[in-house]
């Protein structure tokens, strides 16, 4: 299987990983403890229903319990749930998740492009209503964008909600970066979903607690049926014991979240500022990471100055010369700009 995403620190060793978008701050000292004490009881099976979790996450976001199913990260809840509505026809901007592509692949579905524009942050727009029709099952979005990183109009979001609700169609709503926002509740759908029987809301632990090796993901939705029914597709002990505990712990860090949110912000002004000076092509981000455009060679150019970043050429509706960078601390983000323009004096001089 060929890799295609970020954090490739196994191929590219001993470098600084600015390919993947987590939480600078890495993950809470009581959310790896919480894992570890996971460990020691590795001699049970996991709990598949996650009670713990499920009712832990469903007090503090003020939804039924039952409206929740977890996964082994929110990539296998997107295959889960294509396996479990085998669509046959779909609607997907680009550029995007890859994995979207890949879980209707597996089941032979019909794929149609939305091709978004650089000039709108690659975010949709009202034109995008204007494709929906009975003729799709399943149309996939994704608030922050991946990879520009720019949120989506929630009014917006509500009428393609309302739209989908009328044509039967399944809306997959991707909001895992959404927790990198400065007030989440004023962009995400989570409120809406007991409103759209059509609407599933995908979210993970992963990046806002900064623990992608524990691989833990949520799904939203008011449809009992599709849960039913994607709860028979996966395996049952998908996310283990360290996960379940890490997820549990990770509930109660409202703090490092806050300051998550407050370096991110900071730091993603500076970069872009810096960015500017340099003369670099970049796409405003409301988030934790950036999109980049050059002609240079970036990805090995910054390879062997010992930083990684993310090669997009492989997002369709992006190609050639655009690159994405994640916002990290003050000084590794420091590391990174001397590396380009350093990179961006020697294309200038013929090196």
């Amino acid at each position: 299987m060929k890799y295609g995403h970020g954090g490739d620190i196994y191929t590219y060793r001993n470098m600084l990983d600015f390919s993947v978008n987590i939480n600078p701050l890495g993950p809470p000292k009581r959310v790896t403890e919480a894992a570890k004490r996971g460990v020691e009881l590795a001699s049970a099976y996991p709990d598949s229903q996650c009670r713990k979790l499920r009712e832990k996450l469903a007090r503090k976001q003020s939804i039924p319990e039952d409206s929740y199913i977890f996964g082994n990260g929110a990539a296998e809840l997107i295959y889960t749930l294509v396996l479990a509505e085998r669509p046959k026809r779909a609607l997907i901007p680009v550029p995007a998740f890859s994995e979207y592509e890949q879980a209707l692949r597996t089941v032979g579905c019909e794929i149609m492009y939305h091709k978004t524009k650089e000039n709108n942050f690659f975010c949709i727009d009202e034109s995008f209503i204007d494709e929906l029709d009975e003729s799709f099952d399943i149309v996939f979005l994704c608030s922050p964008v991946n990879p520009s990183g720019h949120v989506i109009n929630k009014k917006l979001l509500q009428r393609i909600a309302e739209r989908c609700e009328d044509l039967g169609v399944r809306l997959v709503l991707d909001e895992c970066f959404v927790e990198f926002l400065p007030d989440p509740r004023k962009y995400s759908m989570i409120s809406e979903a007991d409103k759209y029987r059509q609407l599933f809301i995908l979210r993970a632990f992963t990046k806002i607690y900064a623990m992608p090796g524990l691989r833990l993901g949520y799904g939203i939705s008011s449809d009992s049926e599709l849960l039913e029914t994607m709860g028979r597709m996966r395996q049952p002990w998908s996310v283990s014991i360290p996960a379940q505990e890490a997820g549990a712990a990770a509930l109660d860090e409202d703090d490092y979240v806050m300051k998550a949110r407050q370096l991110v912000a900071g730091e993603r002004e500076y970069l872009e500022a810096e960015l500017y000076k340099i003369g670099m092509k970049y796409i405003s981000s409301d988030i934790n990471f950036i999109l980049l455009y050059t002609e240079i060679n970036l990805f090995d150019a910054m390879k062997d100055r010992g930083i990684l970043i993310r090669n997009c050429e492989n997002y369709r509706g992006l190609g050639k010369g655009w690159y994405r960078i994640a916002v990290r601390t003050h000084e590794e983000n420091s590391s990174l700009i001397n590396a380009l323009r350093d990179i961006g004096s020697r294309s200038k001089n013929g090196n």
